[in-house]
């Protein structure tokens, strides 16, 4: 019966060990198994974290370009506008500026016809000129020139004075008197008389140099017409320009012949033309 009694407790205790052996087995199967799902959880939440790190730069991105567009867009309507109101400006202006070239127009127009019917005068007066003092002078004794607005007359010294003198010839008076007459019907002109000479060096009681000789000729002249002919002597200009502006050399006889010269210059007054300058497109002054 004893034996019986040991044999039972020895049986139970090896099939309780058994059984303790086989849950310890489970539970650390379980356990491995929830440790593994921990580690993999863990990644996963690391993952996560992750993940969430680039949305959150992303939308903090979105959020920027976002704020930046909005401020773009914010600025281009400001430029827009601006534009808007430069555009009608600038069509305002371009009206203005066209209104205002027309009227230069019309201006400068009203310059050139008047300096157009200018030059008909001047080549009427050339013509007249021509025609009066070509009786029995020679083409070489006496020229007449249109330079734009001006006449000149360029006169031979040897048909106004004697050599080294400044006496006006009685013979000079006749071609004189012809000047005169063509001039006076021009009273809206003024007349410059200028006295060239050559460089042959010249020095008497009466003239100390070439400069005193060709001033001396051409207030000569200027008396003759002021005095003898009767032409305004507000309209009358004297000078002198010695030696210094020759046609030709003055190393021949005729080149020295060419440059005594006494040239007559026909041209309009500088404040009638300062008076153009002036005027409005329709004729009145800017004054006023």
């Amino acid at each position: 019966m004893k034996k019986v009694f040991i044999l039972a407790v020895t049986s139970s205790i090896l099939l309780s060990s058994c059984v303790s052996q086989k849950k310890f087995a489970e539970l650390q199967s379980n356990y491995d198994a929830a440790k593994q799902e921990l580690t993999d959880t863990k990644a996963k939440v690391l993952d996560c974290q992750v993940e969430k790190d680039k949305l959150a730069n992303k939308v903090a991105s979105l959020e920027s370009q976002n704020t930046f567009l909005k401020e773009n867009f914010e600025s281009s309507k400001k430029q827009i506008e601006n534009l808007t109101m430069l555009s009608q400006s600038a069509s305002s202006n371009i009206k203005d500026v066209i209104a205002q070239l027309s009227e230069k127009d019309k201006y400068i127009n009203g310059i050139r016809g008047a300096m157009s019917r200018k030059d008909s005068i001047n080549l009427a007066l050339a013509v007249n000129l021509k025609s009066a003092l070509s009786d029995g002078i020679q083409d070489e004794d006496i020229i007449v020139n249109v330079d734009k607005t001006v006449v000149y007359i360029s006169i031979s010294d040897k048909l106004l004075f004697k050599s080294g003198s400044s006496v006006i010839s009685s013979k000079a008076k006749g071609l004189l008197q012809k000047v005169a007459k063509v001039i006076a019907g021009k009273p809206d002109m003024e007349v410059q008389v200028e006295g060239y000479t050559d460089n042959v060096p010249i020095k008497t009681n009466c003239i100390k140099d070439n400069w005193d000789l060709s001033t001396q000729r051409a207030t000569a002249v200027i008396r003759v017409l002021q005095n003898d002919y009767s032409i305004d002597p507000k309209r009358l200009i004297a000078a002198g320009r010695s030696e210094y502006l020759p046609l030709a050399s003055n190393d021949t006889a005729d080149g020295r012949s060419r440059n005594r010269r006494t040239r007559i210059v026909i041209l309009p007054k500088l404040d009638q033309f300062f008076d153009i300058l002036e005027q409005k497109p329709d004729g009145t002054k800017k004054s006023e």
